[in-house]
């Protein structure tokens, strides 16, 4: 008989792989070196445990917690936690991780669904051994109701400054800047542009040509972009241009989404707030004409007919140039053409294509889908469930 010992193998520990997130609302200084106190506590907490993996601290710095889906720092969490390289999840507390409580109970209950526990270090509160959502739903409804005090509180404040005209406008358009005191001053070079632009309205010329002008004399946007038909018309209704003020124009619902307003919240019109840049005069025959070239071309401000006149606008995509179709009406029909060819056909040498033929091929790439729906539709759209960060897509 023969006898051989066989030793025993060490088997490897796998280790946990522990990430954290930190949030600020705000970015100031104070808030700045928080963030920072935040990150250094949880990297060397992480890094403390040797059964622990470091697998990254995730932040936001001056964003809301009331909305999840505009903090790229916690998308950028979820989606680490979906493709499977995180198995636990540290956090300062409720307040600091959701002040929302459906985003609160639903990232909870994701993250659970693929086994990822997340420890809420204030609150010693761990949603792995969690027996009840009953808890957390308390404390993520009391932050949630303490961040809509504070905006109640904020509102009032602002909306009293309002009534009295101390309220100080937070982003100046384009032609001004604010001084010491926050108060609202001409920026000549700036002004110079805006005068041309209402001049330019008044003479005849249309936005697109003095966006196209603009751009020709390199003369960059407030932010260092090119000059758009939708930048020019935003500038030619904005009243501060000839002094005016009007406040709330937009407002946030209970479900902290803005909103324009049209008329669901009371504004503030002050006049003579500030050094005009243009008179009154021009600023109304301005208007008096794009009111009058929307009239013609049957734009109605406001409607959906206004954003997206037509089924394909914005819908179609030249694939040569990237740029997008326009629609084109001709005594032989309608057509879509690449904007690029129509302005510089130099540039992009796509042909315009007949509505109707677009239309059919719609129909038929519809069908075509709907036929092959269980081989392309539905492993896309699970593609797209496991990598995207909004759950909505």
């Amino acid at each position: 008989m023969n006898i051989r010992k066989i030793e025993a193998q060490k088997q490897e520990v796998k280790k946990l792989r522990v990430a954290a997130y930190c949030r600020v609302s705000t970015d100031s200084d104070n808030q700045r070196d928080s963030l920072e106190t935040q990150k250094q506590h949880f990297e060397a907490w992480i890094r403390l445990h040797s059964d622990w993996e470091y697998a990254g601290v995730f932040y936001d710095f001056g964003i809301t917690g009331t909305k999840a889906e505009v903090r790229d720092g916690l998308q950028a969490l979820l989606y680490e936690c979906r493709i499977g390289r995180i198995d636990y999840v540290l956090t300062k507390s409720v307040s600091r991780f959701a002040r929302n409580t459906v985003d609160c109970l639903s990232i909870v209950r994701e993250l659970l669904s693929y086994g990822i526990p997340i420890y809420f270090e204030k609150e010693n509160l761990d949603t792995g051994s969690m027996e009840s959502e009953l808890i957390l739903s308390i404390i993520s409804s009391l932050a949630q109701n303490e961040s809509e005090s504070i905006s109640k509180n904020v509102k009032w404040s602002a909306q009293k400054r309002m009534e009295n005209g101390s309220y100080k406008i937070g982003c100046v358009p384009y032609g001004y800047t604010k001084n010491e005191h926050g108060d609202m001053v001409i920026v000549p070079e700036e002004a110079d542009v805006i005068q041309y632009i209402f001049n330019s309205v008044v003479s005849g010329m249309g936005v697109y040509k003095i966006a196209k002008n603009l751009n020709a004399r390199h003369i960059p946007t407030r932010k260092g972009g090119k000059w758009s038909t939708t930048t020019l018309l935003d500038i030619l209704v904005n009243e501060k241009y000839v002094g005016d003020a009007l406040f709330q124009k937009t407002y946030t619902d209970s479900n902290f989404h803005r909103h324009d307003n049209h008329g669901e919240m009371k504004t503030h019109l002050v006049q003579e707030h500030h050094e005009p840049i243009i008179s009154r005069e021009l600023f109304e025959k301005a208007g008096a004409i794009l009111s009058q070239r929307a009239k013609e071309r049957g734009i109605q401000k406001e409607t959906v007919k206004y954003q997206q006149r037509y089924t394909f606008s914005g819908k179609i995509i030249c694939g040569q140039c990237g740029d997008k179709f326009k629609r084109q009406t001709y005594t032989s029909g309608i057509t879509w053409a690449c904007k690029t060819h129509l302005f510089h056909n130099s540039q992009c040498s796509m042909k315009y294509i007949r509505d109707d033929a677009i239309k059919a091929a719609f129909v038929t790439m519809m069908n075509k889908l709907i036929l092959a729906r269980k081989l392309m539709l539905r492993p896309l759209y699970e593609a797209l469930r496991i990598a995207g960060s909004d759950e909505n897509l």
